[in-house]
């Protein structure tokens, strides 16, 4: 089985290297004394595309693997036999992901081997789909951040007012109605900080994503027991990923929840999950060398299809009772892993999948949790958290006294009475610094009599 491209020592460790980062899926292929034609070596990138391991495929006959009329054990003869590559394009090609289509060339390696390219078509498509995708978050995260700043900043002013005027109000009836303004004011801010997700430092730690599955599982089967039928399929040698444990149940909880209400009316109820790695997958600009692929697939209803196109937006909602932010929040949490998620969806089929990266960039570790998708410093500081006096509404225009002030050490300023801020008793100032020192001692302190 092993021909001239494997014999060529020292260098079959380089070509192993090199073949293992392609994004091109590459196949060697033996003839064999029995000119089977036979899978001598699959690249990551291949075994990423025909859903195989190199364990499980090697050995096996190459017209097996594709099924394609073009690619019989007489063509692949011809080509070995004239020197004469070929290429096929558009073909339609059967793997475990189902049906999807590719270009594929067969070249003469050595005098009994093939080299075969497979350049997967959709996956341009999806890559170009996903980078808009990415886009659209971010455009969309920073929208929310600037209304979110526009909406709280006069919400406290209105709250602190609305308390200023219950404490003045006697009447137990006329309070009700500040007390309407103060919940209100709450209830909206509550609203506009769920739109914004989850916020502060992302705790990277190796997390094993089935313990997530599980534990979201277990969850939903306390809440209706033995209601939805739960179907695994786990890729046992998926490794664990750096990720924030306590977010990605939060994500995983939003989406199986939104599974288990499509369900309610569906005969059978079933979840199906999956798991298994990707390999050499792009997320935006950035191709990973490991992606953990995480399928969540309902036999429910599936999407509306007139907010399919919108549903990781904040407020979109398929059910008259939602919210609205399940999804998005869930958006977040994972663009915050440098992460994808995507949605398929049918009457009958719906599969909403996590693209998670195995080992975070080095970037994301160093600043804890910070994507290129987040806000940056400088807006992080333009919309910083309201202190707590002005989250109570009570709108403090004063800042208050260091503590060298409170102990007497340096009060060189007082609060100005109510009396003075009316403009009635205003007759004194405060002596400046060249006054106290005699420089221009226009003005004595007056006596306590005075």
């Amino acid at each position: 089985m092993r021909g001239t491209f494997f014999a060529r020592k020292p260098n079959v460790a380089t070509y192993r290297d090199i073949l293992d980062q392609l994004t091109t899926a590459v196949a060697v292929v033996d003839a064999g004394s029995d000119k089977s034609f036979r899978i001598a070596y699959l690249n990551q990138s291949a075994q990423s595309l025909f859903g195989r391991s190199d364990a499980r495929t090697i050995g096996m006959p190459l017209p097996q693997l594709m099924r394609d009329a073009h690619a019989t054990p007489k063509v692949l003869q011809g080509v070995l036999d004239t020197g004469q590559p070929f290429t096929k394009r558009e073909v339609p090609l059967y793997v475990v992901d189902g049906l999807i289509r590719v270009n594929y060339s067969i070249s003469p390696l050595s005098e009994t081997e093939l080299l075969v390219e497979f350049e997967r078509l959709d996956r341009f498509i999806r890559i170009d789909r996903d980078e808009r995708h990415v886009t659209l978050q971010e455009t969309v995260r920073k929208l929310a951040r600037g209304l979110a700043h526009e909406i709280k900043n006069p919400l406290g002013g209105l709250r602190g007012a609305a308390q200023l005027l219950d404490r003045q109000l006697v009447d137990d009836d006329q309070r009700e109605y500040t007390s309407v303004i103060i919940s209100e004011a709450d209830r909206l801010r509550n609203l506009v900080d769920r739109i914004l997700g989850p916020n502060g430092e992302v705790s990277f730690e190796p997390v094993n994503v089935h313990h997530v599955i599980e534990r979201v599982v277990r969850l939903l089967d306390a809440q209706s027991p033995e209601r939805i039928r739960f179907e695994r399929s786990y890729d046992p040698s998926l490794p664990e990923v750096e990720a924030d444990f306590e977010r990605l149940v939060q994500a995983t909880l939003n989406v199986l929840n939104n599974a288990a209400l499509a369900l309610t009316d569906t005969p059978d109820p079933c979840i199906r999950l999956e798991t298994r790695v990707v390999r050499q997958f792009t997320i935006g600009p950035v191709r990973h060398r490991l992606v953990a692929n995480v399928d969540f697939i309902d036999n429910g209803p599936g999407v509306p299809s007139d907010i399919a196109d919108r549903i990781f937006y904040p407020m979109i909602s398929g059910r008259p009772e939602g919210s609205g932010l399940g999804l998005a929040i869930t958006q977040t949490i994972i663009a915050q892993h440098n992460g994808l998620i995507e949605c398929d969806s049918e009457p009958g089929r719906t599969v909403f999948s996590f693209y998670l990266p195995i080992d975070q960039p080095r970037t994301s570790r160093a600043a804890n949790g910070t994507t290129p998708a987040t806000a940056s410093q400088g807006e992080l500081a333009a919309i910083e958290e309201p202190s707590a006096g002005e989250r109570e509404g009570l709108a403090p225009r004063h800042r208050e006294p260091s503590a060298g002030e409170r102990e007497g050490l340096a009060p060189r300023h007082r609060e100005p009475s109510a009396g003075e801020r009316e403009g009635l008793a205003p007759r004194y100032r405060e002596p400046s610094a060249g006054e106290r020192e005699g420089l221009a001692p226009r003005y004595r302190e007056p006596s306590h009599g005075q």
